[in-house]
């Protein structure tokens, strides 16, 4: 709150024309010293701010003093670009605000308790703008409050002028309240919003499964024999996938299918955000047991993150070893249940369907323990699985919804591409209205062709997805998808922010024995607090499939006695992944170990410089409270890190700002001496309490 003259004076107005502004919209003032409240501030500002000076208020913020008070007006108020703020309308919206202002300041008190709130969301997010008027508002307080402690900080700023981080930050940890250094999700960026649903909005949906595997071990035929088990009786024979995924039903429960070109197409679609599946079977086929591409395809479909099927196919031929393929498989992380560990197991035959009843039933289990939901009350959001030009139809696109429900008619932005839903087509190929979450649906409408793996989100005006999609178009085009880095040595220190303290790598070499060596130095690396993974290693050269699958896991590529060509070189470059050659064993161990050292929080001794006793205290307008000391033990060092201590307890932690010896500043002041200290950001100082002076050395790990 502040009164009429501080308002006039804070934008540049006379008393007079704030007072006349004031009474012609409703707000109750007298003189000068009359108190304005800030809903009163909000409604004086848009008038003044107003071009056309007739006191009409702009639709936002009308709407953010209801929202904020949680008043509840009909839709029909809004239906105008702007609302005459006449006496009877503002007067009204301030009875509505008073009947709702003690469940407000409840709140506030609660924000202002010294206890921490452990509320989900109690976060202030610091972006562009942050002005002292938005950190009240964010803080629930009123902003006077806010343009006090910065007062008291020595700060004097208007309410609308960008506060610094560190201000922020100061201020929050007075509510209890956490501030991170970030925006807040936008439509623009709408792949990074996270909307909470309300869990009774929440439905269970069908699992999405992806079926991978060497290109000749029957992944085409068990995904034929599923869908032709699964459509009525006499289209079997007939029956024609009409798009790349499909849903079959299991008991009364669906499950959809995707079908991706290959293992490294789908793990590209990961390395652009996108996370299609739920749940991925591995077919192997029995007679063959784990091929080279068998073992690429598990680094892919383990990467992924989801649980892993692993189908054996063509258990119907005589002669299998399966346990040899089972103990084969358990060295790379997927023992069955008998060998102790977790992963399913389902023996089939794609061409007989011997089995394949049993792999459903394991999917289905699967998905149950998931507990997978999606509310379809909201606006379709998903990914998209293909896409294509029709020189007739115009593009195509084949899209999972993975969340809300796609209509008819529904504005849509697909990766950086505006369109409108012009048909839905089902997996049968057959005209639909709308599409929930877990469908797979081809659509046409849009108005180019986006890629694989590209985001897709509804909206409810086409003028907004037209704005939103032109605006991705020009970040798109600075940044490009090939500006995305994999990871690097280098990046690991910086990826402590993020709390990583995990190094993956892929091993190339030239010979098993190498490869063999090569895992075993880099399993006994000991750096406490991080680790090194091998997510993937095999011998000969480093193709464009561990390029990609680099990209997509932030890991680096390590080839021993091993050398890319020019090709694979540039496409690792443009890709942003590192590759590291050696041809020394304990050069590459000596590297990657300094680079696991540096990924961990430095390790700091605290020293303690000396204490001052305060034996008297001075005020001054510029600098403060200067404390006249007596140096005890040690020594005090400007700039150096320092508690107040009073009667045993230490009541503030901070940094000494100034240090002076009589007349003249010092760089520090020894035992038995006297001397005038400030402390920063801290006037609360008095005769009696100890300064202990200290400072934090790093300590070698």
């Amino acid at each position: 709150m502040m009164n009429v003259r501080e308002y006039a004076e804070d934008i540049d107005q006379s008393i007079e024309s704030v007072l006349s502004k004031a009474k012609d919209l409703g707000i109750e003032v007298s003189d000068e010293e009359s108190m304005l409240d800030e809903d009163a501030i909000i409604i004086l500002d848009n008038a003044f701010d107003s071009n056309d000076e007739d006191g009409t208020l702009e639709e936002e913020d009308l709407e953010e003093i209801i929202e904020r008070n949680n008043i509840k007006f009909d839709e029909t108020d809004f239906g105008v670009k702007k609302i005459k703020s006449s006496k009877d309308d503002i007067n009204q919206i301030k009875e509505d605000i008073d009947v709702k202002k003690k469940a407000m300041y409840k709140n506030k008190k609660k924000l202002m308790s010294n206890t921490p709130i452990k509320e989900e969301g109690n976060v202030v997010y610091y972006g562009d703008g942050l002005s002292a008027k938005m950190l009240a508002d964010a803080l629930a307080v009123p902003v006077n409050e806010i343009m006090k402690k910065l007062l008291q900080m020595g700060v004097m700023v208007n309410m609308n002028i960008t506060l610094p981080f560190e201000q922020v930050e100061l201020i929050a940890l007075d509510y209890s309240v956490e501030v991170k250094n970030e925006k807040k999700g936008t439509l623009e960026n709408f792949e990074n919003i996270n909307v909470e649903d309300d869990p009774k909005d929440l439905i269970l949906r069908a699992p999405v499964v992806t079926i991978m595997g060497h290109v000749d071990h029957g992944k085409t035929t068990l995904l034929d024999t599923i869908r032709k088990a699964n459509v009525a009786e006499g289209e079997a024979g007939g029956i024609t996938q009409a798009i790349s995924a499909y849903q079959v039903e299991v008991e009364g429960k669906k499950i959809t299918f995707i079908d991706t070109p290959g293992h490294e197409a789908f793990t590209e679609m990961r390395a652009r955000g996108s996370k299609i599946t739920d749940i991925i079977v591995i077919i192997i086929a029995a007679d063959d047991g784990v091929m080279p591409q068998t073992k690429e395809v598990i680094d892919h479909a383990k990467a992924a993150g989801v649980p892993i099927i692993i189908a054996l196919n063509k258990m119907d031929k005589p002669g299998i070893k399966i346990e040899k393929i089972k103990t084969e498989l358990a060295e790379y992380g997927l023992a069955p249940e008998e060998f102790g560990g977790d992963t399913l197991y389902s023996e089939i035959s794609a061409l007989t369907g011997m089995g394949v009843d049993d792999l459903l039933s394991k999917i289905s289990l699967l998905a149950e323990l998931a507990e997978l939901k999606a509310n379809p009350k909201r606006y379709a959001t998903g990914s998209v699985i293909e896409a294509r030009l029709d020189n007739k139809k115009g593009v195509i696109a084949t899209l999972l919804v993975q969340n809300g429900t796609l209509r008819l008619g529904d504005p849509l932005i697909v990766g950086n591409y505006y369109g409108k839903v012009r048909t839905i087509l089902n997996d049968a190929g057959k005209e639909i209205a709308s599409a929930g979450p877990s469908e797979p649906v081809e659509i046409m409408g849009l108005s180019d062709v986006p890629s694989a793996g590209d985001k897709f989100m509804a909206f409810e005006s086409e003028k907004e997805a037209k704005a939103i999609a032109d605006k991705r178009k020009t970040t798109a085009k600075l940044e490009g998808f090939k500006n995305q880095k994999g990871a690097s040595l280098d990046d690991l220190f910086s990826n402590i922010q993020s709390g990583v303290k995990e190094l993956r790598v892929i091993v190339k070499t030239d010979v098993k024995g190498s490869c063999e060596a090569v895992k075993g130095s880099l399993a006994k690396i000991d750096v406490e607090g991080a680790k090194v993974s091998v997510i993937s290693n095999g011998c000969g050269a480093i193709t464009e499939g561990d390029i990609i699958l680099a990209k997509a896991s932030d890991a680096i590529v390590l080839g021993f006695n091993v050398r890319p060509d020019n090709k694979m070189s540039d496409f690792a470059k443009e890709n942003g992944v590192e590759v590291r050659l050696y041809s020394i064993i304990y050069k590459l161990i000596e590297d990657i170990e300094a680079a696991m050292k540096g990924s961990l929080d430095p390790i700091y001794e605290e020293k303690v410089l000396g204490e001052a006793e305060v034996r008297k205290t001075f005020k001054f307008s510029k600098v403060g409270v200067i404390a006249g000391s007596y140096i005890r033990s040690g020594l005090i060092k400007r700039n150096a890190k320092a508690r107040i201590i009073r009667d045993g307890v230490v009541i503030y932690d901070g940094e000494i700002g100034s240090l002076q010896k009589e007349k003249d500043s010092a760089k520090e002041v020894k035992k038995g001496m006297e001397c005038g200290i400030t402390i920063e950001n801290f006037n609360d100082i008095k005769e009696g309490d100890v300064i202990e002076a200290y400072e934090l050395i790093e300590v070698k790990r």
